[in-house]
Formats: structure tokens, sequence, C-alpha cells
């Protein structure tokens, strides 16, 4: 029988019932370090004083009013991000997977209104990650998320990853934007490099195709700038973002040159929920936070020490790791063994970690994880190393009957 909460998910067999920064406790009283941050989503980590104080403020208050009114948490929001970004105009929604639906629909309906209406088309990276609805599964292309689902949505085409050629050869009279994750997280932290991004750029300043960046997953000070594309000194023209942005609130938002978002007139794109006051409540938390002072140097220093001391335990450990991958606090260590099997290792090593493609073990923790933090990471994940080598050991020992 199937049950009342539909199976979509393998999930581990521990329920938490409190967190407080970088730690998680389960209902029966084990704690754990929090590498995984619900998938790289609780960016100030559990439970944060000023989090819990203005949320426990606005519900008191008010949550929810609709999009028919004023939200002056969400104007303020906005502002924010665009003074603190390549954007001149910010679309609240409530998830990653909506950020990105809505940015196709951005950069179409400005081609549309710029006399291009031919350009629809959205050239996609292999090994991409964009959402699970439809249309976004299309824009990820990857044949086992989108089987049983029908014909995949038109419109949209693939790439490889980093190759400037291969793009500039897709390039047709009919592509509206080229869309692309800086860091491509669940495919493995794959991470574009500095010098396609700037290509890319360039090559849609040559012909007139939009640049749309998927930052769901890299942004929000992810990497040690606010969002990642800041380290190659480009600009896209119209940006998604949701994860860390709330804190683990639900929120997305899709960020956008006024050249692009000036044809989203009302009535050409709603939401319900869509920067409610208690989510931009969250969110303004979050950047109250991320925006201080000396933060973002601190995530840097914090992502500097990690991978000084992943790149040691890498090489001390060639049986279990074989490559550190990602930038600031998006880690990928490719795994020489199954990545589920050393997931459960350093799960029993007390340490929270996720999964990615091509064999990667994630570790993406709260930006706000202390020098000390970081260094009990590593010894757990040695822990964990050290259970795996002996249990390797002991099946070369046994004797063969």
């Amino acid at each position: 029988m199937i049950p009342a909460l539909t199976p979509t998910y393998n999930r581990a067999p521990l329920a938490f019932e409190r967190g407080e920064g970088a730690w998680l406790y389960t209902t029966d009283g084990r704690r754990f370090l929090d590498f995984a941050a619900g998938v790289a989503t609780c960016s100030i980590g559990h439970a944060h004083p000023h989090m819990v104080s203005e949320l426990t403020g606005q519900i008191s208050r008010v949550m929810h009013v609709s999009n028919l009114f004023q939200i002056p948490q969400a104007t303020r929001l906005a502002e924010r991000l665009v003074a603190n970004s390549f954007a001149d105009s910010v679309f609240f929604c409530n998830s990653g997977a909506e950020a990105n639906e809505g940015m196709v629909k951005f950069a179409r309906r400005a081609q549309a209104l710029s006399g291009h209406p031919e350009r629809t088309e959205i050239i996609c990276m292999d090994g991409a990650f964009h959402g699970r609805t439809l249309a976004m599964l299309s824009a990820t292309g990857n044949p086992k998320y989108l089987e049983g689902f029908g014909t995949p949505a038109p419109g949209f085409v693939h790439v490889p990853f980093n190759d400037i050629a291969a793009l500039k050869a897709a390039i047709t009279p009919q592509t509206a934007a080229i869309m692309l994750e800086p860091i491509q997280g669940e495919s493995g932290i794959k991470v574009a490099s500095l010098e396609f991004l700037k290509a890319v750029r360039a090559l849609c300043d040559e012909t007139g195709v939009l640049l749309a960046l998927d930052e769901v997953q890299s942004g929000v000070g992810r990497t040690g700038r606010l969002f990642a594309h800041e380290w190659a000194g480009i600009t896209p023209d119209v940006m998604s973002a949701a994860k860390g942005l709330g804190g683990g609130f639900p929120i997305g938002a899709v960020l956008a040159t006024e050249a692009v978002a000036q044809g989203m007139t009302a009535g050409t794109h709603g939401s319900t929920f869509g920067g409610n006051p208690l989510a931009c409540t969250a969110a303004n938390a979050v950047l109250d936070i991320l925006l201080a002072p000396g933060f973002l140097e601190q995530v840097r220093a914090r992502a500097a020490l990690l991978e000084t001391l992943l790149d040691a335990l890498v090489q001390e450990a060639p049986s279990v790791f074989s490559e550190r991958r990602g930038l600031g606090l998006l880690i990928g260590l490719r795994c020489v063994l199954p990545v589920g099997t050393v997931q459960a290792a350093a799960q029993e090593a007390g340490l929270l970690c996720v999964t990615a493609g091509d064999n990667v073990l994630r570790l993406v923790p709260p930006l706000t994880i202390s020098e000390d933090e970081c260094r009990e990471a590593v010894s757990r994940l040695k822990k964990a190393v050290q259970a795996l080598t002996d249990t390797q050991m002991n099946k070369t020992l046994e004797p063969t009957l």
C-alpha cells in the first residue's frame, strides 16, 4: 500500500526536531554537523537569532495578503537586490524552478517586444539542472528525469558545458537566450571557467541573444561573492535566484535589466504566494547578514580553509577520494567508492552531506560556518574514510570459501 506521503524521495532514516547554527538534532537525541544545509538552502544556519526574531515579529502581524496590494517587505527586498546586483527590477516567486520558468518567459517576451518574436529557443548546457516543472525538465534535458512525462516541451536545445565553439555553432535566428549555471551542482559541482563565461557574454553581445544565468544554487553568497558570475567580471541580462535567498524559507526571484524586464507588464506573469510579507521578511533577514561588512570576506576565508584541508584529505585517502571541485562553499569531492557508500559513512560519523552526479559528494555548509566547525567536518570525514578503509581491509582479509 502506498504511504500517505507520496514516496518521491529516498529519505534517510533521520528526523530532526531542532537546529542551532550548523548543527541539527534528531528526535532521538543524536547531533549532526550539517554540511547539507537543506541542499545549499539554509544559508545562515538553523534558528539564527536574527531570522527567528524577524519572522516571529512578522508572523504575528501578517503572513500573506496577495499581490493585489502593496507589499512593503517585497519592495524593500527588491530595492536591496537591485542596489547590490546588475539588475534593475526583480520578480518574486516561490522556488528555483519557478524562477527559471519566469526567466525563460522574461527572455522570450523581451525578444518578441524588441521585434524578434521568432526568437524563442533557449540554448542550455549538457549536465544542467533547472528544476522539476515540465518545461524545466526539458531545459535540464536529463532523460532519467523526463521518462514517463510525455513529449518534452519544445524550444530547448543542449550543447556541451564549457565549450564555446559548440555554443556558437548552436545559435540560430530562433535563439532567444543562452541559459546556464555558473556552477552545475546536480551533475557534480562542475564550474564554468571564467574564460567560458566571458566568451559567452561576448557572444551574446555580438548576436543579440540574451544571457540567462541560473544562480539558484550558486548565488546569494555561496561562492564568496553575492553571485557567482561576479568572479568572471560579467553581468547577465536576466538571472534566477532561490535556495539560500530565504535561508530555508521558500522564495525565488527573477532579476533582470530594464531592457528585459520592461515587457513584463501587468498580467504577463504572476504568483499567488510569490513575494509575500513572510517570505520577503526572511530574505531581508538573510541580506541583513550577508551584506554586513566583512561577511562575504569571511565566507571566502572559510572556503580557503576547507580547500586546504580537503585537498590534504584527497591526498591522504586516494582510495576514497580522487578530486576536490567547486568554488567557495559549493564544494564537491569526487569519490572512488560509490558516493552513496561514502555519504552513509559520513553520516555515521555525524556529518550530513549531499550526493551529486559524477559520483560526487557535495559539501554545502551554512555560510555562517565557523573555522572550528570546518575543521570538525574534515575530522568527521577522516573518521568516515577510516571506517571505509577498515571495511575494505576486512573484505580483503576474508577467507575464500
